[in-house]
């Protein structure tokens, strides 16, 4: 999964790379610079006073010493004081010269803090969006693996007006499908509309039983996988198949495996992200997760959460996995 959200200490990752929110100054500062530089050791200060000075929106890379990681990436983020004096432009700087050294340095896997939500006060929700955004114009001309590491739960924040609508639509949903103990069966239209149980449809109930078939009838009625019909979608599509892994969080190694096998099982996860990735509607991604036998219901605040997103026409997958994160859900990809 080339992109993934972590609760862990940063300095406990073992990445090619950990990015370090750095004071300007080559001295020791607090949070997650003084994690760093404690497990690091005594060295890694001595190479960041061989690089001086960093401007705020810069980063420059030593040697990672006593971490599980080959390199540091020092950025320095802005100190958020109102938004109106270049902040947002600094800290998408600070994710775009980070993963340019990673790249450089030919790193296959970086981890991030949420850089400047500490003591320089960015607002989180803000933060959030521009890793998002950051992350997303990265992953979809690089192969990398990037962490997002949130020491705590109260580190991570969704903007709160996104939150709230996505909060709202798992309660005007998942709370009505959770109080109807019932669980009806499919019925018709007919029935639907006057809210009756299938044992009380007599519509329904007069209907002619339809002809048993044998099983070598019904076997010859099977209709096409989901590795066939996923591969015909990315045809008419027209789309290469690295831009569709790439939006599905998913590896090119794993893409290939999909490709090669025609009777390949997905996870539900992975079944959903490529639908994410093809940008399909409700109807759409339904027959096509169906093929995979997985299904959309109201009773999964997972299942929500993508409805909500797909009806929102919101295809942004790291977006999706944030939100996901949030409410406690597994993530979308491999």
């Amino acid at each position: 999964m080339p992109f993934s959200i972590v609760r862990n200490d940063i300095t406990h990752m073992n990445a090619d790379a950990i990015v370090n929110t750095a004071n300007p100054q080559p001295v020791i500062g607090s949070g997650t610079d003084a994690r760093i530089h404690t497990k690091a050791g005594p060295q890694l200060l001595q190479a960041r006073q061989k690089i001086g000075s960093i401007p705020r929106g810069q980063a420059a890379i030593t040697p990672a010493y006593g971490l599980q990681a080959k390199y540091v990436i020092h950025t320095v983020g802005p100190v958020w004081t109102d938004g109106t004096q270049n902040e947002e432009a600094l800290l998408r700087s600070c994710y775009d010269n980070s993963l340019a050294l990673a790249l450089q340095y030919r790193c296959r896997s970086v981890a991030f803090p949420l850089i400047s939500t500490g003591n320089y006060g960015f607002p989180k929700d803000k933060a959030l969006q521009i890793a998002i955004a950051a992350f997303s114009a990265f992953l979809t001309e690089h192969e990398m693996q990037i962490y997002l590491v949130v020491f705590d739960n109260a580190a991570f924040r969704l903007s709160e007006q996104l939150f709230d609508r996505v909060a709202s639509y798992i309660d005007d949903n998942y709370a009505a499908a959770r109080s109807d103990s019932r669980y009806r069966r499919e019925m018709p239209p007919m029935c639907q509309a006057t809210e009756m149980v299938m044992e009380e449809c007599t519509a329904y109930r007069s209907m002619p039983v339809p002809k048993a078939m044998s099983l070598e009838e019904i076997l010859q009625q099977e209709d096409m996988g989901f590795t066939e019909a996923l591969l015909r979608r990315i045809d008419e599509s027209g789309k290469k198949d690295s831009v569709i892994y790439k939006r599905a969080n998913l590896s090119k190694q794993h893409f290939s495996k999909i490709r090669n096998n025609p009777h390949y099982k997905p996870t539900k996860a992975t079944a959903i992200a490529l639908a994410i990735a093809l940008e399909l509607d409700l109807a759409d991604t339904r027959d096509l997760i169906g093929r995979a036998g997985f299904a959309l219901t109201n009773s999964s605040k997972f299942d929500l959460i993508i409805r909500y997103f797909i009806q929102q026409r919101n295809y942004n997958i790291i977006e999706i996995n944030m939100a996901l994160y949030e409410f406690d859900q597994p993530l979308l990809g491999a």
